[in-house]
C-alpha cells in the first residue's frame, strides 16, 4: 500500500515530485493525485498526533459512500486499440491515467487495469485476440494425419499429405492435400495459402522442418534458401516456434486436430482416384469448417476474417516461382553444364565454382553473392549451348559471325565445286555449327595452294565421292593430284597391260 503520510512529509521537506516518487516507491503520478487531493481536503504536514495511515487514506480518498471512486477503463475502446501495431497494454494504461488525471477522476494501478481487460476477453471468450493481432502471423504445418487416393492401375492407396495454414486472429484456415512434404510442395501450399487468403502476413510462424528451418540455434535462425527467398519475395518474415515448444503454434496445432476432425476424418469413406478431385472435396468441407458458427459467440471465422482481411498486406504483381539451387564450376570453355545443359559464364571466372540458380525459366549464375550473368532455361535434346558473346574472349570472339551462308557465300566466289564441297561439309553434322571449323580451314587453302588448284581439288574430291571432306580436299593438294593432266594420269587399262596379265579361264579350270 502506498505511504502517503511518507508523501505529506517528504513533500513538506521540500522535495519535488519525482523525488518524492522515488523514495516512496510509487508512481509520479500517484504523488501528484495524493498532493491534489491532499489540497482539496486541507491536509498538511504534519499531521494531528493521533491520526493513522488508514485514518490519512480516508480522508484523502472518502466519497459519499465512504469508497474511493475509480473511473473503470472503456475495455471495448482497449481491445480495438491493441489491434493496431505497436499498441500494448502499457501504453494504454498510461493514456487511461492521463486521461483520468485531467478529469480529476481516480484512476486503477495497471495490476488493476489489466487483471480487469483479462476478465473482459473471458466474458467476451477473445483470449485468442490477446497475443494475436489482425494479418500478423499466419502458422503453417503439416497435419499429423495422412489421407489418400486409389491408384487407377494398382488399386493401392497413395498416400497424401495435408497442409494447413491459420491465421490465429481470426482462425480463418487453408488446406490442401500433396503427394509429398517436399521443398516444392511446401513452397506451393504457402503461395496457393496467400492467393486463397488474398493478403499477405506480416510473419509465417512454422516448425523446424528442413524445407522451412536449416538451423534454429541459440544466437541465429537459418532459413532454408528458397524459403528465405519466398519470404523476401512475399515481404514477409519467418519466425520459427522454438524447439521443443509445441505452445509457440498452440492455434495452428488445435486447428489441425480440429480440421483432422471435421475434414478428413468426414472424407475417411470416399475414394478418390486423383488428387485434384480429392483437393476438390477438401476444399468444400473446408468452407463449410469456415463459415461454421462459433459456439460461444457471435459470427464465424470467415466473418472474424473479413474483419482481419484489411491488415493483411497487398499481395505482389506475380506469384513466388520456386528455384532450385546448384553448384557449377566453370569450363575451360567458359560455360557450366548444368541439368545436362551448357551455359556461359564470362571468361574471367574460368575455374571458379559459382551458384546457380535455376528457375522454371530462367538459370542465374551467382559468384561470391553477385549475379555476373542470367540465360534463358534449355530443355529438350541434352548437351545444347546457350552462348553469350559478351562472355568470349576477345580471340573468340571473331568467329561468332560466322554462319553457313557466309562460307557458301564465300566458297562461292572460288568455284562452283568449292561451293558444292562446303555445302557436302555442313549438311554431314547434325548441328550447323560443328562444321564451321572445317570450312574455314578448307578455304583457306586458298592462301597456300591459291584459289585456282583449291577449286580443281574440288572438282576431284568430287569424282572420288560425293561428300567429300576437309581431309579429302587437303590430300589431293599436298599430293599435287589436282596439277596432273588427264593424258598424264595412268588409267586403269594402262596399269594392266603395261604392268600386268590376265588370267584366262583355262587358269581357274574352266573351258573356254
Amino acid at each position: 500500500m502506498t505511504n502517503y503520510r511518507e508523501i505529506l512529509r517528504l513533500e513538506n521537506l521540500g522535495l519535488n515530485n519525482t523525488q518524492i516518487a522515488e523514495s516512496v516507491k510509487c508512481s509520479r503520478t500517484t504523488v501528484i493525485n495524493v498532493l491534489r487531493l491532499a489540497k482539496e481536503k486541507g491536509l498538511k504536514y504534519p499531521l494531528p498526533e493521533l491520526m493513522s495511515d488508514k485514518d490519512v487514506y480516508e480522508t484523502l480518498f472518502s466519497v459519499a459512500s465512504g469508497k474511493a471512486k475509480y473511473k473503470m477503463p472503456d475495455y471495448e475502446h482497449v481491445y480495438k486499440e491493441l489491434q493496431r501495431d505497436g499498441v500494448t497494454l502499457d501504453l494504454l494504461w498510461r493514456e487511461y491515467v492521463d486521461e483520468c488525471r485531467q478529469s480529476g477522476e481516480l484512476p486503477y494501478q495497471s495490476t488493476q487495469f489489466n487483471k480487469y481487460y483479462n476478465d473482459f476477453c473471458t466474458k467476451k471468450n477473445a483470449t485468442m485476440h490477446l497475443n494475436h493481432k489482425p494479418g500478423e502471423i499466419m502458422q503453417v504445418d503439416w497435419a499429423g494425419d495422412t489421407t489418400g487416393i486409389i491408384d487407377t492401375d494398382t488399386g493401392e492407396l497413395i498416400k497424401v499429405y495435408v497442409f494447413v495454414a491459420t491465421l490465429p486472429f481470426s482462425g480463418y484456415s487453408y488446406v490442401e492435400g500433396f503427394f509429398s512434404m517436399n521443398q516444392e510442395c511446401w513452397t506451393t501450399a504457402h503461395v496457393n495459402a496467400y492467393k486463397y487468403f488474398g493478403g499477405v502476413t506480416k510473419m509465417i510462424q512454422c516448425d523446424n522442418l528442413k524445407t522451412g528451418v536449416l538451423k534454429h540455434g541459440k544466437d541465429e535462425v537459418e532459413l532454408n534458401r528458397s524459403y528465405r527467398e519466398l519470404t523476401e519475395h512475399y515481404n514477409t518474415a519467418v519466425v520459427p516456434a522454438r524447439v521443443r515448444s509445441p505452445k509457440d503454434k498452440a492455434f495452428v496445432e488445435g486447428t489441425v486436430g480440429v480440421i483432422s476432425t471435421f475434414i478428413l476424418a468426414a472424407l475417411r469413406n470416399r475414394q478418390f482416384l486423383s488428387l485434384p478431385e480429392l483437393n476438390e472435396a477438401i476444399w468444400d468441407k473446408l468452407y463449410e469448417f469456415n463459415h461454421k458458427p462459433f459456439q460461444k459467440k457471435d459470427g464465424s471465422r470467415a466473418s472474424m476474417f473479413e474483419e482481419e482481411k484489411p491488415f493483411l498486406m497487398q499481395l505482389p504483381a506475380e506469384p513466388f516461382e520456386l528455384s532450385q539451387w546448384k553448384v557449377a564450376t566453370v569450363g575451360p570453355n567458359y560455360h557450366i553444364a548444368v541439368e545436362k545443359m551448357n551455359y556461359s559464364v564470362p571468361y574471367e571466372y574460368i575455374k571458379q565454382k559459382v551458384d546457380v540458380r535455376l528457375t522454371r525459366n530462367m538459370v542465374e549464375v551467382f559468384f561470391s553473392g553477385n549475379r555476373i550473368c542470367s540465360h534463358i532455361r534449355l530443355y529438350g535434346r541434352a548437351n545444347q549451348y546457350s552462348t553469350n558473346e559478351e562472355h568470349m574472349p576477345p580471340d573468340h570472339k571473331k568467329y561468332v559471325a560466322w554462319n553457313g551462308d557466309r562460307f557458301i557465300a564465300w566458297a562461292s566466289k572460288i568455284g562452283p565445286n568449292t561451293e558444292i564441297v562446303i555445302k557436302a561439309i555442313l549438311s554431314s553434322y547434325k548441328v550447323e555449327q560443328q562444321g564451321y571449323k572445317s570450312c574455314l580451314a578448307l578455304l583457306k587453302l586458298a592462301d597456300k595452294y591459291s584459289v585456282q588448284r583449291l577449286e580443281k581439288a574440288c572438282t576431284k574430291a568430287l569424282t572420288y565421292t560425293p561428300q567429300p571432306s576437309f581431309k579429302h580436299v587437303k590430300t589431293i593438294l599436298a599430293s599435287g593430284q589436282d596439277t596432273l593432266t588427264p593424258a598424264a594420269e595412268p588409267t586403269f587399262s594402262d596399269a594392266t597391260s603395261q604392268y600386268g596379265f590376265t588370267r584366262g579361264a583355262d587358269y581357274y579350270g574352266r573351258a573356254k
